[in-house]
């Protein structure tokens, strides 16, 4: 690992990456930290992905563990991650890491090298997409948050190393049909619309912390049941398995390695998945198919569909499903009148923006507004 305070390597950016030359003594100097972060254009950062010439590959992880100095481990690993052209979006808190990457292919290697050589990630299980072109990010991001994943609760109101039974892909594929046993989907709402398992519960909520509170109300006369909780990779079932016995729960079980790795399992084994639809990823994918269904359907038009989006008035940024009529229609926005403020000069879009400053600010991805009943806005008339 780098030392901040001590000799480390001089890094200087060429392009996008950053190069490690020569080991050196110097000072901490904020020149330094603005190296640890992308200052380039996204536009200029998605056509340099498409025109590299080797290949990536998506992965994820994550672990709970105690890091003294976030800030600090950030910048460490942002160092090292970036001399190997990594991409991704990672975060860093406290209580642990929790990564998604895009990955050269030949830099694999030496990327999990580095990631081992962290005693607490030693030997650490790395997912790997289930549909992957390797161009799931186009830069690398490291955020240092309070948590990896948001709760809403005090730290230390459970203990997080009283988790949930961890089931593989095949002992949790069988038990889904033991009678009487509960199973919960613990993503939110826009991500089991468009794909979850057999006969789950899948809370209508936009957040991690409402659906935890939710769980244990509605199930609070049944604590003494089975429950097989579920989620993409891993992470927020180790939380609310947690949080669930700390309620008070007797028999709780999760999906070891999410719905990423019961899909590579199921696969490889040639069993007919219990997963119906696409898997919701958090990268520009947006989705990957688990079974080839559609189960959802489009928020414009009805048809069926299964394929997010941003409103193309980045000023709105709205998540919907939309098709492809309507994608052609509407020119990848939610609505006719995000349609025509797409299209307006840039000086009139300014002053749209101020005038609904407050309506764009409860749009943003993953907000509320996630789900608008969009025949309702008039966008098709």
């Amino acid at each position: 690992m780098l030392s901040i305070c001590k000799q480390f390597s001089r890094l200087i950016v060429i392009d996008r990456y950053l190069l490690i030359l020569k080991e050196v003594t110097i000072d901490v100097t904020s020149s330094y930290f603005n190296m640890l972060h992308n200052r380039i254009d996204r536009r200029i950062l998605k056509e340099q992905l498409q025109n590299e010439p080797f290949k990536r590959r998506t992965i994820s992880f994550y672990k709970y563990f105690e890091i003294e100095n976030p800030h600090a481990f950030r910048d460490e690993i942002y160092a090292q991650w970036s001399a190997l052209s990594c991409f991704g979006r990672i975060y860093i808190a406290r209580e642990g890491i929790n990564a998604q990457m895009s990955v050269p292919e030949h830099h694999l290697t030496k990327f999990l090298e580095l990631l081992y050589a962290i005693p607490a990630l030693d030997q650490l299980p790395i997912k790997y997409a289930i549909e992957d072109d390797g161009k799931s990010f186009y830069k690398l991001t490291i955020k240092v948050r309070p948590k990896i994943v948001a709760d809403g609760l005090e730290h230390g109101t459970y203990d997080l190393s009283k988790v949930g039974k961890h089931l593989t892909a095949l002992e949790f594929h069988e038990a889904l049909d033991e009678p009487g046993v509960i199973v919960v989907d613990m993503r939110n709402h826009y991500e089991s619309e468009i794909g979850h398992f057999k006969n789950a519960y899948c809370p209508d909520v936009d957040t991690f912390r409402e659906e935890i509170k939710m769980v244990v109300g509605k199930y609070a006369d049944d604590k003494d049941k089975k429950f097989l909780l579920y989620c993409t990779g891993g992470i927020r079932c180790e939380k609310a398995s947690a949080f669930l016995i700390n309620e008070g729960f007797e028999n709780v079980s999760q999906l070891y390695g999410g719905i990423i790795e019961y899909a590579q399992q199921i696969k490889q084994l040639g069993i007919e998945s219990k997963f119906y639809g696409k898997n919701f990823v958090f990268d520009e994918r947006l989705g990957e198919s688990v079974d080839g269904q559609v189960i959802a359907r489009c928020h414009q038009c009805g048809q069926p569909a299964d394929t997010h989006t941003n409103c193309a008035n980045t000023d709105c940024h709205l998540l919907f499903i939309q098709c492809a009529d309507c994608r052609a229609t509407y020119e990848g926005c939610c609505s006719a009148e995000c349609q025509t403020i797409f299209h307006l000069p840039e000086d009139e879009r300014i002053q749209l923006r101020q005038q609904h400053a407050a309506k764009y600010a409860d749009s943003k991805i993953f907000k509320s507004r996630l789900r608008p009943k969009l025949k309702e806005v008039g966008q098709n008339t």
